[in-house]
């Protein structure tokens, strides 16, 4: 079953994009083999081998060379039409934004912060604070330290005013710290400068040049998009951005973007750990310096990048684009099988045809599928079917639990202080479905959290661990994460073990119910 719908899913996918077939044309890419492009098929098939093995659950990967799809898949239940959470890489976009408004004379990188928030300043104003500019917040040096991030999302209420009013302890422009608060005061510039939220000022000026249709953008409690996280699109939309920027700026033979930004943008700022010895640094794709809310790479390249393997690398010496969505605990080790395997099948000119291994890949390429719970059943389905369980005070905030059992189908019903949840998993099968529950999340804790998504879109799946353990796997399917309850069941009370994908092992939440 999962290889039939991923095979579906790119047969349409391909389909429709060879019917809109020519270089662009109606903001798309033609497919070719990849030999034609000089990429080997076997480099890529191999790239995907050792993808299987690594620590890394891959979602999504495209391939681009000069201008072409060359290789392009989706892990089963992760489709095409499904936008996927960038996390950091939306930071690319916002800068992108600031590069429109200075090449539309709305503000210069070299305007201080202080001129334009004047409204939210403390009453003491620092001489670092007097001196901080739209470059120092676009290369990560803004001069505080710890990165206040978690601490004023996750607390107040007016970020802006809080970022204002926080210490800056170095000397703007001369120490890199990473800090997505940062990038946030980029958006609210866009926004107090235009009038326009981030996601709606790229709409007419990258957006619909490009061809990027349904994306959406979290907000914070003043209804400003995040900026240095919350944006979700899909794996082309991201493939189309990076080829926007290998191509300086030109979309369809038009300046979308203007060349000198590009530049400006994708070369070296700041280097991150300048003491680092040059061994150190050589093998660190995290030590390359940083651009504008963007990462110089090894090879000459640069990415947008977001936590747990998101990301667009820009190959301008290989003329390639790479965009990934997946789930990680180790980036530097999915990056590695980027240079390992991809950078070292391309070459320049074609390369001989090779029909064997061009369709190994395609095969391979339509039936990638993530690992699905085996279809399992036990005799206490028919005991559980339809019992309520009152649940005991827990920090989730669940009251009562309750299973139904029907046509291989199991429907999980979560009661907590304030809604409701429905929510369906199959045995041996991925239930598709839609929840305003909310997901694992990184930045989750921030005040207005999901504020301005549509409910989410799920994939549920269950199976019988023993005659008493139910494990039920939810896949939040745009985003890169999943959530597992293992149900312990014993007489008439079940533990019921909640954990998030990227806290595996280390973190999670046990709560116990009583049947009533």
């Amino acid at each position: 079953m999962c290889f039939k719908k991923n095979l579906l899913l790119s047969t349409l996918f391909f389909t429709v994009v060879f019917i809109q077939a020519g270089a662009q044309k109606n903001n798309t890419f033609t497919i070719s083999t990849p030999e034609a492009q000089g990429v080997s098929s076997t480099a890529i098939i191999n790239f995907l081998d050792a993808a299987a093995k690594s620590k890394t659950e891959f979602h999504s990967f495209m391939l681009l060379r000069h201008g072409n799809i060359v290789a392009q898949g989706w892990w089963n239940p992760y489709g095409p039409d499904l936008k996927h959470t960038m996390y950091s890489c939306s930071k690319s976009f916002t800068a992108t934004a600031i590069g429109f408004a200075v090449s539309e004379n709305r503000l210069t990188v070299n305007d201080k912060l202080i001129s334009i928030f004047p409204d939210d300043l403390p009453d003491t104003i620092s001489a670092y604070l007097a001196s901080l500019t739209v470059k120092d917040v676009l290369t990560m040096s803004d001069g505080q330290e710890p990165d206040p991030t978690f601490a004023v999302a996750s607390t107040d209420s007016n970020w802006v005013k809080s970022f204002l009013a926080l210490p800056i302890v170095h000397q703007p422009g001369s120490t890199f710290l990473y800090n997505s608060l940062g990038t946030y005061m980029l958006s609210a510039i866009i926004q107090k400068i235009t009038g326009q939220k981030v996601i709606d000022y790229l709409q007419p000026r990258l957006f619909e040049p490009l061809g990027i249709t349904g994306a959406d953008w979290e907000m914070d409690p003043k209804g400003i998009n995040t900026g240095g996280w919350g944006l979700r699109i899909k794996t082309a939309d991201m493939a189309k951005f990076g080829q926007l920027f290998l191509q300086k700026g030109v979309w369809n033979g038009k300046q979308v973007l203007p060349a000198a930004w590009v530049e400006e943008a994708s070369t070296l700022k700041i280097i991150q750990h300048p003491d680092y010895s040059r061994a150190k640094r050589d093998s660190s794709d995290w030590e390359q310096g940083y651009c504008y809310q963007m990462w110089r790479c090894r090879h000459n390249a640069y990415r947008g990048d977001g936590a747990f393997g998101q990301y667009i690398i820009v190959m301008p010496d290989e003329d390639a684009v790479l965009a990934i969505t997946a789930e990680t605990p180790d980036m530097q080790e999915e990056i590695n099988l980027v240079w390992q395997y991809l950078l070292p099948g391309m070459h320049d000119g074609k390369l001989p045809a090779n029909k064997t291994s061009a369709k190994a890949l395609q095969q391979k390429l339509a039936a990638l599928a993530l690992p699905l719970p085996a279809k399992t059943s036990a005799a206490i389905e028919n005991t559980l079917d339809g019992k309520t369980f009152r649940m005991a005070p827990n920090n989730r905030r669940i009251e009562a639990v309750s299973f139904n059992f029907k046509n291989n189908n199991c429907t999980l019903t979560l009661q907590t202080d304030t809604m409701t949840y429905h929510i369906d998993f199959g045995a041996g099968s991925w239930q598709a479905a839609s929840t305003t529950k909310r997901g694992p999340s990184l930045v989750g804790g921030a005040k207005g959290s999901f504020v301005g998504l549509p409910p989410l879109q799920i994939d549920g799946a269950y199976t019988w661990q023993d005659d008493n353990t139910l494990a039920l796997t939810l896949r939040y399917i745009e985003s890169p994460h999943t959530e597992k309850f293992t149900c312990q069941f014993t007489n008439n009370t079940v533990n019921i073990s909640i954990e998030n994908s990227f806290d595996y092992g280390t973190k999670k939440t046990v709560v116990t119910g009583t049947a009533r």
